[in-house]
């Protein structure tokens, strides 16, 4: 695994690069308060397949720049992803999952620059309010912080039952920051959360518009147990888009590479299979 920086749009953006640098990029976006960190194995499973896996941390997330105007538009996070696509080898295709999402469909819909092909994780044109509040409350839940990173873990599995808690919190430490008042905040810009909070939502005439633009291949995967995303919605998003593919991974909230990493590879490679070239023979 290699880690990379790219020049976006005022901002350094960091990602994990692996597989071979002739295979079809895939550009995996997180989504709002992930890191690059949040795939499972789907990188190193692209790598294995020969494609060029490529994950970053969008703008004020983990360890790319924050914004020094504290704008966190969703424009914003697609001009530095645009940036980042200038200087691949080939078009990629784009993973996004929630934030990441909605910031791949925009770009998808709308080139220069090309892209090979669209993967809509637990996010489409018309999303459930609930859910959505759901996690803005989680995310603003901790403003003081935590006094450790076990206390961040708690908190963690109150939000996420379903998930076992882990054991050995070290890894948690790649989502937060000790700061200078000795106790440790998630990673995230704290101007991230306030056009969250404050600002108008964005108009969803603006993705539908968007979705009907799609020319490439399109793949929509919706978490079966997932408050973000109803199955209304996704039908919503395939009825707009006669050519996308979706699929149900069941057992899955919203962070459906997290809650069932396997599944979420099968749909995933299954749809590169199909669209995105060859895999590279292995052995």
């Amino acid at each position: 695994m290699e880690r990379v920086e790219f020049e976006g749009a005022g901002v350094t953006i960091v990602g994990d690069a692996v597989g071979p640098e002739g295979g079809l990029p895939v550009l995996f976006l997180h989504g709002g308060g992930q890191t690059r960190q949040s795939w499972g194995n789907a990188i190193r499973e692209a790598a294995r397949r020969g494609y060029r896996a490529i994950t970053l941390d969008l703008r004020g997330h983990g360890e790319s720049g924050w914004a020094p105007d504290g704008v966190y538009a969703l424009t914003a996070f697609a001009d530095d992803v645009r940036q980042v696509i200038e200087t691949l080898t080939a078009p990629p295709v784009l993973v996004g999952a929630s934030l990441g999402g909605l910031t791949a469909l925009l770009i998808a819909s709308a080139p220069p620059p090309d892209v090979a092909g669209l993967v809509l994780v637990d996010v489409a044109t018309r999303i459930e309010e609930e859910g959505t509040r759901e996690i803005g409350g989680f995310m603003a839940s901790a403003p003081n912080g935590f006094a450790s990173p076990e206390e961040a873990a708690d908190a963690v599995s109150a939000y996420l039952p379903h998930r076992p808690r882990p054991k050995d919190t070290s890894g948690l430490m790649r989502n937060l920051r000790l700061r200078e008042d000795g106790r440790y905040h998630w990673h995230w810009d704290p101007a991230f959360m306030r056009p969250s909070l404050d600002a108008p939502r964005p108009d969803p005439r603006l993705f539908e518009d968007a979705a009907r633009r799609l020319k490439v291949p399109t793949l929509l995967v919706r978490g079966g147990r997932s408050r973000v995303l109803s199955r209304e919605g996704a039908q919503a998003f395939v009825d707009l888009v006669p050519h996308a593919e979706w699929v149900d991974v069941a057992g899955a909230d919203h962070m459906v590479a997290g809650d069932a990493n396997d599944s979420f590879n099968d749909a995933v490679f299954a749809f590169l299979g199909r669209h995105g070239g060859k895999e590279r023979e292995n052995g």
